[in-house]
């Protein structure tokens, strides 16, 4: 079993995308079961918001519901609980180490990595852009789930 937590600035907008975009992945490959998978913030200013509308809105618009998923903080019992904590930029990684301290397992980690780029996921909270969000964090997740069958094989 495998266990994931995507982390992201508020855990309304990006966190969440990625959760459920690859929740939808691994049941599409057959391998839920092989999976826990979530998603938090590295602030607290958005605790128990749902899903911002337009993030809502592009998972809906590929047939995946984001019901039920409320914000929730990264929290330093993390980093034992999961296996891999992946952020959406260099900040989130920053405070993401800042919660755990040291990354002794190499367990953080940028999502697009997965994807053959270290590049950042703008936050579409401050760029509107929340389509190219979506095509970005799919990319990454598709990385992602590549790279865990590759080294599970």
């Amino acid at each position: 079993m495998t266990s994931i937590l995507f982390v992201c600035l508020g855990n309304i907008c990006r966190s969440p995308t990625a959760e459920f975009i690859m929740k939808a992945l691994v049941r599409e490959a057959g391998q839920e079961d092989q999976f826990t998978i979530a998603s938090a913030a590295t602030s607290r200013s958005q605790w128990g918001e749902p899903v911002y509308a337009p993030a809502a809105f592009q998972l809906a618009r590929h047939g995946i519901s984001s019901k039920g998923k409320f914000a929730i903080p990264m929290t330093a019992a993390d980093y034992d609980k999961y296996d891999l904590l992946i952020g959406m930029d260099n900040g989130n990684i920053r405070q993401m180490r800042r919660i755990v301290g040291d990354d002794p397992a190499g367990k953080i980690r940028l999502l697009l990595s997965f994807a053959g780029r270290e590049a950042e996921i703008d936050d579409p909270w401050y760029t509107g852009d929340f389509e190219t969000a979506y095509r970005e964090i799919l990319e990454g997740c598709e990385g992602l789930l590549r790279y865990l069958q590759d080294h599970q094989a």
